[in-house]
């Protein structure tokens, strides 16, 4: 990569990263409900640097036969029958999430999106489980494949809780508005951006040429 011509596809080999929050019925991604979904695309500028851009959100109506523990509901203070919430079908959500993301997928010339989440498995089981159970044909998300936030405010602050993450990298962070799917979606682009941007301050991005790297402890041995 040159630091000329920075670039979110050469940045991440081909993939775009967009931070995926869900809130939800339970644990388990094949029987609990779906019941908040949110997006943010990432952008980058003309020195490198990683941003949240556009942001999505839809309120979901639990797919039939769906499982919701009210424990957690409780949790996330989310009432599933309420008429104002202006819930859609998981089908009309995913359609909403997917389009922009194709096409901030095709605008820099990326192979495919890659899931940033707080604890991504989480995120992306639900994320494939509603797809298939929608048979979605092109699901634009490398289906195994996450960036999680939680493990790498691990490694750069020593905090794996999204709140305590947020603190030690000076993003406001609200326990109030916590556990709302575009809230906690918004706080980790924010979170990942930060860390990002702080690893190409530090001198680790881009990279040095493989012969100018340092020698590894391996070749040391030998």
């Amino acid at each position: 990569m040159s630091d000329m011509h920075p670039s979110l596809a050469l940045r991440f080999r081909g993939f775009l990263p967009v931070v995926i929050d869900v809130e939800t019925g339970g644990f388990n991604a094949s029987t609990d409900a779906l019941l908040e979904i949110a997006a943010v695309l990432i952008d980058m500028d003309a020195q490198g640097y990683l941003r949240p851009s556009t942001r999505i959100q839809f309120h979901v109506d639990p797919f039939p036969g769906a499982n919701i523990e009210q424990a957690a509901l409780d949790f996330t203070g989310i009432d599933p029958h309420n008429p104002l919430r202006g819930a859609v079908t998981e089908d009309t959500a995913l359609k909403g999430v997917f389009e922009p993301v194709r096409k901030a997928i095709k605008k820099h010339g990326c192979n495919r999106a890659v899931l940033v989440g707080h604890n991504s498995f989480f995120d992306l089981g639900f994320l494939n489980a509603a797809a298939e159970r929608n048979e979605v044909k092109r699901n634009p998300f490398h289906p195994f494949s996450s960036f999680d936030t939680a493990a790498l405010a691990g490694l750069v602050y020593g905090q794996t809780v999204l709140a305590k993450a947020c603190e030690a990298a000076g993003i406001r962070f609200s326990q109030r508005e916590a556990h709302s799917a575009l809230y906690d979606a918004t706080r980790t682009a924010e979170l990942f951006c930060s860390m990002v941007n702080r690893f190409r301050d530090l001198g680790g991005w881009p990279p040095p040429p493989p012969g100018e790297m340092p020698p590894t402890l391996a070749k040391a041995l030998d």
